[in-house]
Parts: C-alpha cells; sequence; structure tokens
C-alpha cells in the first residue's frame, strides 16, 4: 500500500545532524510516511543512519545523486515518491514528535493545489499575519516566511506548476530562492497555502556572520533574491525596497561596522541575480519552472 506522506530528504556532508533527524522521526505519533534519501555524497556516511532507521520499521528509499544541486536532488526524489503528500526536510532539522499527526488530517485532501506550513519554532513571526498565504502578498515580500522544511503540498501540484527550478538554490550561481519560487509560482496558479501554528518543526537559526567566506555565501545567496525579482516581475517599489533598505537600515541604527559591510554584500548580490536572471532567463520558456522542452525541472 502505498504511504499518506513521503518525506524527501537530500542530504550533503551531514553526519551528527542526520541521527537527530531520524530519531525525531522514529519517535512520531503518525507513522504512514516513506522517506526517501537523495544522497549526494561520495561516500557512505549516511548508510549507518539508513541502515538504523530501517531496522526501526521506517521506509527508507536510498537514491544518488552525484552533482550537489539541491533543487535538481528534490525534483529526484519527488519522481521516486509515492505518497499522496511530499515534504522536504532538511538533513539539519528535526520534527516535534506530534508534527506530522497535527498535519495528517490535511494528507487525506486530494486537491492538488493544497499546501500546509509548518511553524519554525526558532523563527517565530508576528501572530498577526494571516494564516494562509497569498500571492499579492508574496508579490510584496510581506507573506510568512516559507523555508521548504516547513512545507508540505500535494504531490499533484509539481505535475501542475512544474518542480524546483535547478537554476536556483544551493549549488548554483544565483544561491537561493528555490522554495520562494515554488511557494509563489503555486500561489500564482491558485494553490491554498495554510499555516499551522501548532505543528512545530525545529531548524539552527544561523544569523549573518561576518570575514570574506561568509560574505562570498551571502552574496551567492541574495543572488537568489535578485533573480525573483526579476523572474516574477515583481513591482519596481518592491525592488527597490530591497536594494536599499538593507543599506539604510545599519545607517539608521548607527551600526556602521559589520552591518552595513553585510548590508553592501545583500544589496550587490541582489542587483547582480536581478541582472544577470534578466540576460540569462528572462525571455526563456521556463519562466514558470519547465525547460523549454516542456519537460518539468
Amino acid at each position: 500500500m502505498k504511504p499518506a506522506l513521503s518525506l524527501i530528504l537530500c542530504t550533503y556532508q551531514r553526519t551528527a545532524e542526520l541521527g537527530r533527524l531520524f530519531q525525531s522521526l522514529a519517535i512520531q505519533n503518525f507513522r504512514d510516511f516513506e522517506i526517501i534519501v537523495v544522497d549526494q555524497n561520495a561516500d557512505e556516511r549516511v548508510t549507518p543512519f539508513l541502515d538504523k532507521a530501517r531496522r526501526s520499521g521506517m521506509a527508507v528509499k536510498h537514491l544518488r545523486h552525484a552533482h550537489p544541486n539541491l533543487s535538481t536532488a528534490r525534483n529526484i526524489g519527488i519522481r521516486a515518491a509515492q505518497g499522496e503528500w511530499v515534504g522536504f526536510p532538511d538533513d539539519d532539522c528535526w520534527y516535534e514528535p506530534d508534527l506530522l499527526e497535527r498535519l495528517a488530517p490535511c494528507f487525506h485532501c486530494t486537491d492538488p493545489l493544497t499546501g500546509v506550513m509548518a511553524r519554525w519554532a526558532e523563527r517565530d513571526e508576528p501572530a498577526r499575519l494571516p494564516l494562509r498565504l497569498t500571492h499579492g502578498r508574496s508579490r510584496m515580500f510581506r507573506d510568512r516566511m516559507a523555508v521548504s522544511f516547513m512545507l508540505f503540498f500535494n504531490r499533484k501540484l509539481f505535475a501542475h506548476i512544474g518542480n524546483f527550478d535547478s537554476r536556483l538554490g544551493v549549488g548554483q550561481w544565483f544561491g537561493a530562492g528555490e522554495e520562494t519560487d515554488l511557494v509563489m509560482r503555486a500561489l500564482h496558479a491558485g494553490a491554498s497555502i495554510t499555516f499551522f501554528q501548532d505543528a512545530v518543526v525545529h531548524h539552527p537559526w544561523k544569523p549573518a556572520g561576518s570575514g570574506p567566506v561568509a560574505r562570498h555565501e551571502m552574496r551567492r545567496r541574495e543572488r537568489g533574491t535578485g533573480a525573483l525579482y526579476a523572474k516574477h516581475e515583481l513591482p519596481m517599489h518592491v525592488i527597490a525596497r530591497g536594494l536599499v533598505a538593507p543599506l539604510l537600515r545599519p545607517l539608521l541604527s548607527g551600526t556602521i561596522t559589520r552591518e552595513f559591510t553585510n548590508g553592501c554584500v545583500t544589496a550587490l548580490g541582489r542587483w547582480e541575480g536581478m541582472v544577470q536572471w534578466q540576460r540569462r532567463h528572462q525571455d526563456n520558456p521556463a519562466r514558470w519552472g519547465r525547460h523549454p522542452d516542456g519537460h518539468v525541472m
């Protein structure tokens, strides 16, 4: 019998964190799920965790992907999934024991344009934000933060809108934005994505670092945000706010040190991402997540 839920776990260069995640899955009150591990490592570091998970009774599929690209790896997992619904735990997140139980009633919904979102415990957002995401607020970058490990979708959604855009995300020049892009495309297509306050997922919150390496990674990630400005043709005032605010905030707060430097890196990355997306991809039929040949990515 097919499971109700497929959890697509893409992993690269993690070890101890996987143990914490699998332990949280082993104690879930809701058990009707499979785990699809898309392994991007060249070694066998994940094998002991998978063997232990299987011994505990969990259904685990182990797939290999040789070239690290998080979006592509997730798409591989989507194609292998058997569940009516899919989720995307990060390899360094972990679930509260009742997370899947709280979301379980949603897993019986067969509407392809349906998604739900758990609460990220380490990054609480204002309670005043609406419980349902909208396309209008997402285009203003004023909606709830929707990160992949918080999201669960009816699997048929991907046949409707395409998969993750493999030009965006970890391992790419546009180093982030793939999950925001997916949510925006889903909302544009009329999807309903509801926030569940009592369904809790944990993920370490990593504040911006300093130094050349941290700033290089920040710049790469912000290129993804800039790509979204161009790909989704956001209003000019939203783009202007996104480019200017990282510089104004430290100036207004009087912190003309690391924060201002990071603001400059953020603004530069967003500008680069927007300009390069316009040059490389804006006239490409893949705008909403499909390759020019029609295959979903």
